[in-house]
């Protein structure tokens, strides 16, 4: 690029212009600009010319007594604003391709599973210490199924004969809950508080990322871990993820070690699952078993519906905690090949999940992950790795580190990749390479990556031309249901990103996801035909 020298006002503006164009060449929607039809065209620009006015009539003004309210701001203190939008609505409406990364016990409404756990007598409760109007904000419940047998007597978690660690039949619990605790009400939102995380805690008490892990960490109770529960929950997310837009899903689940931890030992802390009747004896191979039968039959509502392409599937990341030691994950290795074998079209790779700053990194495995992939060549069967790596603030922590460890290892994609624009090198590795980065920029700024998102390094993945895909994570616990949250925080805090920008994200979603052959290429024909239909109704809207 030359040094400008006695030009012209016109000749430096058209400079100018090519210096910048040429720059965002680099982006990855940069070739799909070129083909653009005429309603995807004028969706942009209705999208862009609707943004500006909402960042002047709505993010600029002073709304309901909150003052330095901004386009990207806190989505916990904005997320009731947002709903209002004009933007929002038609975000809701867009097609938005697949769901790479969510946590399935974070996937379903709290106050839906609170009603799922209501429905089942077996459901109990207990809580370590007195409930009191100071004490039940910080006081935890434990939940549990127990066998018909043992079903608790104890009327009430109130009571002042309660003892701690009773269980108490949740539905009982709620019937009997103190009147000045708010009584059943009061019940659910005591309960729903301990299942989400709020902007008091995200933004005030709990503002570090190591103090919020803690609180996030928390409110993994196990309460879909009953056979009974499990499957309605799964259907349950899967159809209000068709209803955002959303036509498959890959999701990570956490297996238990064996199924052989007694299941009341702490807060059911080896994820292991109890069938009907209360008892700790369900395989694994079951749970991936009710998960293949609510991908069918989720499947055939939407058939019978006449919306047969709005869900396409679903698959499982077989995924368990960084915490174990290198001899206890060759065992969960070799369960998740073996589910593999059982169920080759639902198990889709292997993760390992949990606070990177403070657990293993990949190295710590390397000689286990290493033998997992000769194994598979033994098997003659294929589950990629697909790894969480960088989410964190460090910079050559061994946090920050896993993503050279997971790209050596050969990921199919990054989980997160919140350091990733501090590595050049990897940037243009994943671009050549098409190693798609799982973004969640919601769940980075509650659990303070970032303080909101315009300083969310999204932007920078996205302008080295790094394939991305929007990700929800835990929305559950942060109140991003869907994927229309995270998109729309993603548009407005970027002049550069559009609608078309979204587009091709959303189907990047589906080109770097595990589905292979026809029924990727029939993923990606039936998302093209939504999304010009969708650009079409965007269009003829008013600005």
């Amino acid at each position: 690029m030359q040094h400008s020298s006695n030009l012209t006002v016109q000749e430096y503006l058209s400079r100018r212009e090519a210096f910048i164009n040429d720059e965002r060449s680099l982006r990855r929607e940069h070739a799909r600009l070129l083909t653009l039809s005429d309603a995807e065209t004028q969706a942009d620009r209705v999208v862009r010319q609707i943004r500006a006015k909402e960042a002047q009539m709505i993010w600029s003004a002073t709304n309901d007594g909150m003052q330095h309210m901004f386009p990207g701001m806190e989505f916990l203190m904005a997320r009731d604003i947002i709903v209002k939008t004009k933007l929002f609505d038609i975000l809701t409406k867009m097609p938005k391709g697949a769901l790479l990364h969510g946590h399935l016990d974070a996937m379903v409404n709290t106050r839906t599973l609170l009603r799922l756990a209501l429905e089942q007598p077996a459901i109990h409760i207990r809580i370590p210490n007195a409930l009191t109007s100071s004490s039940i904000k910080t006081t935890l419940p434990q939940f549990g199924a127990l066998p018909r047998g043992q079903w608790a007597s104890s009327p009430s978690l109130t009571h002042a004969a309660y003892k701690s660690g009773e269980w108490v039949q949740i539905q009982k619990a709620r019937e009997t809950f103190d009147a000045s605790l708010g009584g059943p009400e009061g019940f659910d939102n005591w309960v729903i508080g301990c299942l989400t995380i709020n902007p008091a805690e995200a933004y005030v008490t709990h503002k570090t990322t190591d103090k919020i892990w803690e609180k996030f960490a928390s409110i993994f109770r196990g309460l879909i871990l009953y056979e009974p529960i499990w499957y309605p929950y799964i259907k349950e997310f899967f159809r209000t993820s068709v209803d955002d837009g959303i036509s498959f899903i890959e999701a990570r689940i956490n297996f238990g070690y064996k199924c052989v931890f007694l299941l009341f030992s702490h807060a059911w802390p080896c994820q292991t699952m109890c069938n009907a009747e209360g008892h700790n004896v369900l395989p694994a191979r079951e749970w991936v078993r009710a998960f293949g039968r609510a991908v069918e039959d989720v499947k055939r509502e939407m058939k019978d519906q006449g919306r047969e392409d709005a869900f396409l599937g679903a698959k499982i990341i077989y995924t368990t905690i960084r915490m174990y030691t290198p001899e206890e994950l060759e065992w969960y290795l070799e369960e998740c090949l073996t589910l593999k074998q059982e169920f080759p079209d639902l198990i889709a790779g292997f993760d390992l999940v949990g606070h990177e700053d403070s657990l293993h990194p990949l190295i710590y495995y390397l000689p286990q992950l290493l033998r997992f992939q000769e194994r598979q060549k033994e098997l003659g069967i294929d589950v990629p790795f697909i790894f969480h790596a960088g989410e964190t603030l460090g910079d050559g922590t061994p946090a920050d580190v896993n993503l050279y460890d997971a790209i050596l290892l050969g990921t199919k994609r990054i989980g997160h990749g919140f350091s990733l624009a501090k590595h050049p090198r990897l940037m243009q590795i994943c671009k050549e390479r098409g190693i798609l980065v799982e973004m969640c920029p919601i769940s980075n700024e509650i659990l303070r990556l970032t303080s909101s998102m315009p300083t969310h390094p999204l932007p920078i993945i996205v302008n080295h031309g790094v394939p991305v895909a929007l990700c929800s994570d835990d929305p559950a616990i942060f109140g991003n249901m869907g994927l229309s949250f995270d998109y729309f925080q993603v548009l407005v805090s970027s002049e550069i990103t559009g609608l078309t920008t979204l587009g091709q994200i959303a189907r990047d979603s589906l080109e770097h996801s595990t589905l292979e052959g026809e029924a990727k290429a029939h993923a990606l024909a039936v998302w093209e035909k939504r999304w010009q239909q969708f650009c079409k109704e965007v269009a003829a809207l008013e600005p």
